[in-house]
């Protein structure tokens, strides 16, 4: 299994840090990506080096394409319209997508929430027009290949949750079992 996750400047540390730890602790292939050559400063002043620059893996196949939220992190995802290339791309071959906190609009953006369940940071996506979205509360919702999440404080729940969705519960459990919660 391989996963993209691109990290933009201003991204949510403690979701991208999260997500890239448990799942390669899964044993599944984490490529962090760049949208520049730049080190990646989060938005609490944290600095990720990326695996790669985006522009390398453009043409690469994945498994499933992860969006880390935090401001201004998700509206540079957002702008960035080889993101978009690639969501579309993943989610046409039958791959998962999936997004937390506010980079749930970038998934809305490229259709991908359309007639799906989604969720994400408190008002990101009760702004948007999204009248075939239903929007949810929960922490971590699946919807065939989309998976969204609230923000920070859903993390774990998400990663492990996209885990189970790649590999199985029985790995979920696994690991969740490891991090002794």
């Amino acid at each position: 299994m391989r996963v993209l996750i691109p990290l933009a400047q201003g991204c949510e540390e403690l979701e991208a840090v999260t997500i890239i730890d448990l799942l390669r602790r899964a044993g599944i292939e984490v490529i962090t990506a760049g949208l520049d050559d730049k080190t990646v400063t989060a938005s609490r002043g944290v600095r990720l080096i990326p695996d790669v620059q985006l522009d390398d893996v453009m043409q690469q196949e994945f498994d499933m394409l992860v969006l880390p939220g935090g401001l201004p992190g998700a509206d540079h995802l957002d702008a960035d319209r080889r993101i978009h290339t690639l969501l579309k791309k993943l989610s046409e071959g039958g791959g998962y997508t999936a997004a937390i906190c506010a980079a749930s609009k970038v998934l809305a953006h490229t259709g991908l929430l359309d007639g799906k369940a989604a969720t994400g940071y408190p008002g990101v996506l009760d702004g948007m027009e999204l009248s075939s979205t239903e929007i949810s509360q929960d922490a971590v919702v699946i919807d065939g290949k989309v998976v969204t999440s609230r923000g920070p404080g859903t993390a774990m729940a998400f990663a492990l949750t996209l885990i189970a969705q790649l590999l199985g519960e029985e790995k979920r459990s696994e690991v969740e079992q490891a991090l002794v919660r």
